[in-house]
């Protein structure tokens, strides 16, 4: 047989090469067959959808409250229960209504119930699950519409126990504030940093049965809140006033307020407490006082009437 001319592929002699000409045969080799030109050869990240089932409710329709179930996907969405009802606003039913405004725990505007318990879609995570997140609002409150409560009862009630520094006496020449000491500083924390979300309200059953005279958890953290305050002169007046069976003592420490405070505050302890200096401070002169304190403002005996 005639001798092939050509040497195997092993006997050749290797040229050495280049790092350019390394990188051109590198990129032939995965460079796409025929018929897949342009097809991406990576795999997509996987969709991860998330059911959500909201409350809606339309009062220029005069239907009954429903609740509309949405689908998005988790990947293409921010952390937050906020996130996802942007998200669902945005891009899926812009008619969704809610209160939002912050984004960080601090207006209260976007308090809601959801998947049973109250609390700030801002500052709760979306918990992935295969049911449908229910989302509602704030029980037992009207609603004006969707996810947006009427607060008008609240902010009345809030009103109505005059959260302002009331004094006697007024300062002199050249003061320009009032002092206070580090030790009475120290009593007003876990009552100043209430954000009046509503949450703690409308969690306790004590509300849902008398709104309309019953304080409820955060006035009357409020409340206390202005009566541990050493500058405050009218402490007396203000025990005097609230020392009523329906605005306090409708409390029966069943702790819902403390429970779904999104600050971690703890309402049922104030109260407590605001029941304790009652207790030690009442004298029959109080009901002259509180008899003068109803006769300035009658409307600032219930929440509904407030003038």
């Amino acid at each position: 047989r005639r001798p092939t001319s050509h040497p195997r592929a092993s006997d050749r002699p290797v040229a050495p090469c280049s790092s350019r000409t390394m990188m051109s045969i590198a990129a032939r080799a995965f460079r796409p067959a025929a018929g897949v030109a342009g097809r991406r050869t990576f795999a997509a990240v996987a969709a991860s959808p998330q059911k959500f089932s909201i409350y809606r409710y339309d009062p220029d329709q005069m239907a009954k409250p429903f609740m509309q179930e949405y689908t998005i996907d988790l990947k293409a969405c921010g952390p937050m229960m906020l996130d996802a009802l942007i998200k669902i606003k945005d891009e899926v039913d812009p008619t969704l209504t809610f209160r939002r405004s912050c984004r960080e725990g601090i207006c209260g505007s976007c308090a809601m119930n959801i998947n049973g318990k109250n609390g700030l879609a801002c500052l709760l995570y979306i918990e992935p699950n295969v049911a449908a997140i229910e989302v509602q609002p704030l029980p037992h409150s009207y609603v004006v519409k969707d996810l947006v409560p009427d607060l008008t009862n609240f902010y009345n009630q809030y009103k109505s126990i005059e959260p302002w520094l009331k004094r006697k006496d007024t300062k002199a020449a050249g003061d320009t504030e009032y002092f206070q000491s580090k030790e009475d500083r120290a009593k007003l924390d876990g009552m100043y940093e209430c954000i009046l979300c509503a949450c703690c309200m409308t969690s306790c059953p004590s509300y849902w049965w008398n709104p309309e005279y019953y304080l409820g958890p955060a006035v009357l953290l409020q409340a206390y809140r202005w009566i541990a305050d050493s500058r405050d002169q009218f402490t007396e007046e203000r025990l005097a006033w609230v020392n009523d069976t329906m605005k306090l003592y409708r409390c029966h420490g069943i702790m819902n307020c403390t429970a779904c405070c999104p600050k971690g505050l703890d309402p049922a302890k104030a109260i407590v407490h605001l029941k304790a200096e009652v207790a030690a401070s009442y004298t029959d002169a109080w009901k002259h006082s509180m008899t003068e304190q109803i006769a300035n403002n009658k409307g600032r005996e219930s929440g509904m009437m407030y003038m």
